[in-house]
């Protein structure tokens, strides 16, 4: 929820004109991270949970290719949308991992 609340603030500063394109994907994709994993540990199985993670996993992928379009547009954004990656590409691992921990045999 953290990431989410950067990735507005960020949004915030972008023109006007991407408020119906990059921003509202930018937001969606940044809000299914979470909303993914949370609906997701609510499931019976862990294959039901695993597959909420698979779905924030590819938000979070999703999510990065629009931080990338972001500073490719705005170079003065650039150390701003490192600090995000480097806090979304933390999220992934986390994620990742947590959905192979679910999946491995007992």
């Amino acid at each position: 929820m953290e990431l989410a609340r950067t990735v507005y603030k960020i949004t915030q500063s972008l023109p006007e004109e991407e408020k119906f394109g990059l921003v509202a994907q930018m937001r969606r994709a940044v809000i299914s991270i979470s909303a993914n994993i949370a609906e997701g540990s609510s499931r019976r199985t862990a294959v039901d949970f695993a597959r909420f993670l698979e779905i924030a996993l590819g938000s979070s992928f999703e999510l990065e290719t629009y931080l990338e379009l972001v500073r490719s547009f705005d170079q003065n954004k650039s150390n701003e949308v490192s600090l995000v990656m480097d806090k979304l590409h933390l999220i992934q691992k986390r994620v990742n991992a947590l959905r192979e921990s679910i999946l491995k045999p007992k």
